[in-house]
């Protein structure tokens, strides 16, 4: 079990280090190609298209062996990167669009993969130390790429980029399964209605959606808040904005590392309550006028934000049946993550009646949400019943 543990945070640290070194040097790519800084921005926007058909492309999770899909969409996704060699700006589009498939495909095949890999008891440490991987990456990933592409351009990253996932398939075939592996049984349950049922059946995985996918939104609503206050209310350069965000990468860090063992003490729901309010105290922390106090709210934020991610993947992940893991885990991305494409516009519309009662607002709402969902006790994080067939 650890070698599958060490192997999953490998995994983890090699995909943040490609798609974040990417991201970022995508939007730069066509900005120079084109001119356009609204081109450049489209390049998001084909990233996030395809988390929409995420309950359907989870129903393909489901139909086929995972490991293999796992394995086969990492070797795809590498032989794409490498058609940007070419260096023309519609295919960077299209690349940008290979890897949003390949987030929906590789999240929802990964949480699926992750019971038939680990104990049950391993999976909330595990889902801890990949969180903290990704953020760690977030980190160092972004000026690498930005580095390479100064260098040499934009085909030597997208090389460097292209390895990664060739690297991180040949991780996936050394992951050891114990007992035979089967493929998970053919269903003719929709994705979307079968995805739904199972989240809104059982209380446990309604909450620690409904609490990570109210904070994310309220993270991409609070954006253009937080730019106000540094630039605005105190006059700071726009530079610090670059502190903040190491300050959240670190709260989230050590969030990824400890959060097994909160679940293991406290269960999912009380560790997503924790997360929205640690959350909520964040945001509150950057409306006082001294730049000390927004530093400590990006940390505490940063803390909060992926306690409450990683309560509801482990309790997806343990309260779900198995063969339906694959759709349950991509509807509940689609639920947590959809939302903040409405409500990054709307705190950007907000922020002109000031960047702190936007700020106040979306933390009075978050403290809200977390007071309804910690009333009614929790049921155990542990699973009660005999645990499924294992499957890959």
């Amino acid at each position: 079990m650890r070698r599958n543990a060490i192997l999953f945070v490998g995994i983890s640290l090699l995909s943040g280090f490609g798609s974040s070194a990417m991201s970022l040097v995508a939007g730069i790519w066509i900005l120079d190609l084109t001119g356009s800084p609204s081109l450049a921005g489209l390049a998001g926007l084909c990233v996030y298209a395809p988390a929409i058909a995420g309950p359907w492309l989870g129903g393909l999770v489901d139909r086929v062996p995972r490991r293999a899909l796992l394995i086969t969409t990492n070797v795809v996704l590498a032989a794409v990167l490498l058609t940007l060699l070419a260096g023309r700006a519609w295919l960077i589009y299209t690349v940008s669009f290979a890897y949003g498939l390949s987030y929906v495909l590789l999240d929802a095949g990964e949480s699926a993969l992750l019971p038939s890999a680990l104990a049950p008891e391993e999976l909330g440490a595990v889902n801890g130390w990949r969180s903290s991987a990704q953020e760690g990456m977030k980190l160092v990933s972004p000026a690498a790429g930005a580095a390479v592409y100064a260098w040499h351009g934009g085909p030597a990253v997208a090389v460097l980029s292209a390895l990664m996932p060739l690297v991180v398939a040949v991780l996936y075939a050394l992951l050891r399964f114990p007992g035979a592996l089967v493929p998970p049984p053919r269903t003719t349950e929709r994705g979307f209605r079968a995805g739904l049922a199972v989240l809104r059946g059982r209380r446990i995985l309604r909450v620690t959606v409904l609490l990570a996918a109210v904070s994310i939104a309220l993270s991409g609503f609070a954006t253009a808040a937080v730019y106000a206050v540094v630039t605005d209310d105190l006059n700071l350069p726009s530079t610090f904005l670059g502190v903040l965000m190491s300050a959240q990468g670190a709260g989230s860090i050590v969030a990824g590392l400890v959060a097994g063992r909160v679940i293991g003490r406290w269960g999912a729901v009380a560790t997503a309550v924790a997360g929205a309010v640690l959350f909520a105290a964040g945001l509150l922390a950057r409306c006082v006028p001294w730049w000390p106090a927004l530093v400590t709210g990006a940390v505490v934020g940063g803390v909060g934000l992926p306690w409450t991610l990683v309560a509801a993947v482990t309790a997806i992940q343990l309260h779900t049946p198995a063969h339906l893991l694959g759709r349950v885990s991509a509807t509940a991305n689609t639920a947590m993550f959809g939302p903040i494409a409405l409500a990054n516009p709307l705190g950007s519309a907000a922020v002109v009646l000031g960047g702190r009662p936007s700020l106040l607002a979306a933390a009075v709402l978050g403290l809200a949400v977390a007071g309804v969902a910690a009333i009614r006790p929790s049921a155990p994080a542990h699973r009660t019943g005999p645990r499924s067939p294992r499957r890959s």
